[in-house]
């Protein structure tokens, strides 16, 4: 059975709704955008999210900083002149031209496989966390990449914080990497004396893709958990999580009810294509981001040669956001029957935040601190929002922030609405 949509000369079809697709549009857009408006390209987008999650701001969202609304663009907003379809790719046929998928938006009955033929497809699916790995941890934790994660953490980390009494609340974050050090510092910063927070690593030290390069900022975000609180404990990793604690390697058990995990990530795959994927399962991209003829792949699920180290891209935003910028150009060209470019980004830098006007970020490899990374870092996000609106209220919202401070906790919620923040 397939979709029934607009005939067009061309089809170009858009695996996930993260920032590979959108910035895939939006290049595609810049540089054919008559074309699709015309109707002579069409261009489809395939998410099991029906909104895109700009995960730049999560731990502003999580130390209560900005409404988690902010974070959050629909599709159909994003990309006006695509046909989003919410559904789930199941396989893809190279070779025919053909993507499979699974209905998700159907309230009754089974959800139903359809098929679309295409010209162009590009697979953004991302990553996630790699939650069965850990027993327990699918069960009882929470990840930051599956649709509706960071909500549910939001709302346990808020009611957490809110709860009055003598017991603190302990929360453990698995992984010590950016994403990690990040959710660290934003629980700690909005829970205060009422959370606990302990963050465990596998390693030696914290920040590892810091350290090698800018070890003085690695040492002024540890300089930053140590002010709020944050307990780092090294070379152990999270190995059993059950409702009301965490054991880790060494045999620790910890009173842990709340446990975040940022483990690294797993490409998520599209059965079809296993010929052409690197022993982590990403796809092997060619210098110009195509896979095979017809099929192009960027950010996490992709394997992304960097232009000048030849080793594989980080696994971030940036790179991401930067890859869907040269799939959809080189998709122009392609329509356009001329031949693509290879991607020739070299990276701009990184940066960890930890709290209001407390940063650190490195620019083109230059190191800046405090209140100046901040706003760097701020103005960074900005650029790459998918609404204009949003990144305005964004402002607007930080703005509150200065002139009022942060809004009060709520009061305290009942044993209810914990279970129902875990279920939702």
């Amino acid at each position: 059975m397939g979709t029934r949509l607009p005939v067009a000369q061309h089809r170009v079809v858009l695996l996930g709704g993260g920032y590979v697709t959108l910035h895939a549009y939006a290049g595609l857009m810049r540089h054919a955008g008559r074309a699709v408006r015309r109707g002579e390209v069409q261009v489809v987008v395939i998410s099991a999210d029906d909104a895109h999650s700009f995960h730049g701001f999560t731990g502003e969202v999580l130390a209560g900083l900005l409404p988690y609304e902010r974070t959050r663009t629909p599709l159909a907003e994003a990309m006006p002149h695509a046909h989003v379809i919410l559904g789930r790719a199941t396989s893809v046929d190279a070779e025919h031209r053909v993507v499979r998928y699974e209905l998700l938006d159907e309230q009754s009955g089974p959800r139903r496989e359809c098929t679309l033929d295409y010209d162009e497809l590009v697979v953004g699916t991302g990553g996630r966390e790699p939650a069965t790995a850990v027993p327990g941890l699918a069960e009882h934790g929470f990840t930051l990449r599956a649709p509706g994660d960071i909500a549910v953490l939001t709302e346990r980390v808020r009611l957490a914080a809110a709860r009055r009494g003598l017991r603190r609340h302990t929360v453990l974050v698995a992984g010590g990497g950016m994403a990690g050090v990040e959710m660290a510092a934003a629980v700690a910063d909005l829970g205060g004396a009422r959370v606990r927070v302990e963050l465990v690593h596998s390693g030696d030290a914290i920040l590892p893709e810091l350290r090698d390069h800018q070890p003085r900022l690695a040492r002024r975000a540890e300089q930053e958990l140590q002010r709020l609180g944050v307990r780092v404990r090294l070379g152990v990793r999270l190995a059993r999580v059950t409702e009301q604690h965490a054991y880790l390697s060494d045999g620790t058990s910890l009173p842990a009810s709340t446990v975040i995990a940022t483990i690294g990530q797993r490409p998520v795959q599209v059965p079809g294509l296993e010929m052409h994927r690197d022993p982590r399962g990403r796809l092997v991209t060619r210098p110009d981001l195509s896979v095979v003829d017809g099929v192009w792949a960027a950010g996490d699920a992709a394997c992304v040669v960097h232009p000048t180290s030849g080793e594989p891209v980080p696994a971030n935003a940036l790179w991401a956001i930067k890859g869907g910028e040269h799939v959809g150009r080189n998709l122009a060209r392609t329509l356009r029957r001329r031949p693509t470019r290879p991607f020739a980004y070299r990276g701009l830098g990184q940066a960890a935040s930890f709290g209001f006007g407390r940063s650190v970020s490195e620019l083109y490899g230059i190191p800046f601190t405090g209140w100046l990374a901040w706003v760097l870092r701020l103005t960074f996000f900005l650029r790459f929002m998918p609404s204009r609106r949003r990144a305005a209220q964004v402002v607007a919202d930080f703005a509150r922030h200065a002139a009022y401070g942060r809004r009060p906790a709520e009061p305290a919620p009942s044993v209810g609405d914990l279970a129902a923040a875990r279920t939702a």
